[in-house]
């Protein structure tokens, strides 16, 4: 008897450790995965702490063929309109027959377990594929799989401004200062994935300028 498989959204960061649990999630074969969540802020239409261009997000979801669920925000933004604008799509998500949500966490304890309060008010059940997997190994396989991304964002305190731009690769690990997380969980960077195992073709990006904004500096990446 064929089982269908329940319906899952991913929740899309438009960086490397969303791509790679949707990779993980479509190899585990366990769920069928339709839609990509993002919160973009529609003061500046870029994806909320990336601060990636919504064209190259939508370019993103398409060669990752799915289908965009964009949740837009103010900015700023405060933790209750946030938390409203999420239970929104939820709603309905659930609505539609979606009964999980994919996330990229790999460590953080207080987040997921924010993740699956909220969520379980809600009775969606979140999956973490990364959970706990060793950061500098799964960084390393991330690259070696296939992976090319390029550092959107980084938090000033944690990484010189220049780091902003470069490419995610073993040159780019090995040159992140000592206690800086390979996978930058603590909040170090963020990325975007423009190819991958997970992509049916490469999203075309050049660097521009780098603005610092709130303590971060954020690369603008362009459509090539």
């Amino acid at each position: 008897m064929h089982m269908t498989r329940p319906k899952a959204l991913i929740a899309w960061s438009s960086g490397k450790d969303s791509a790679w649990a949707l990779y993980e999630a479509r190899r585990s074969g366990d769920y069928d995965i339709v839609g990509a969540l993002t919160t973009v802020n529609e003061t500046f239409g870029r994806v909320a702490m990336h601060g990636v261009r919504e064209a190259l997000l939508m370019a993103q979801i398409e060669a990752a063929g799915l289908e965009p669920i964009i949740v837009h925000i103010p900015y700023p933004c405060t933790n209750e309109i946030y938390e409203r604008a999420m239970a929104a799509a939820m709603d309905a998500a659930k609505a539609r027959g979606i009964t999980h949500m994919i996330f990229g966490d790999l460590f953080l304890e207080d987040i997921r377990a924010y993740r699956e309060a909220k969520l379980k008010e809600i009775g969606i059940t979140p999956v973490f594929p990364l959970w706990q997997r060793p950061t500098e190994a799964l960084a390393r396989e991330m690259i070696d799989g296939g992976i090319e991304a390029h550092l959107a964002t980084v938090d000033l305190k944690k990484l010189p401004a220049g780091f902003a731009g470069k490419r995610f690769d073993q040159g780019l690990l090995d040159a992140l200062p000592f206690g800086t997380d390979h996978c930058g969980e603590n909040g170090e960077f963020h990325s975007f994935v423009s190819a991958g195992p997970m992509l049916s073709r490469r999203i075309g990006v050049t660097v521009g300028e780098t603005v610092e904004r709130d303590g971060f500096a954020y690369a603008d990446l362009l459509p090539a």
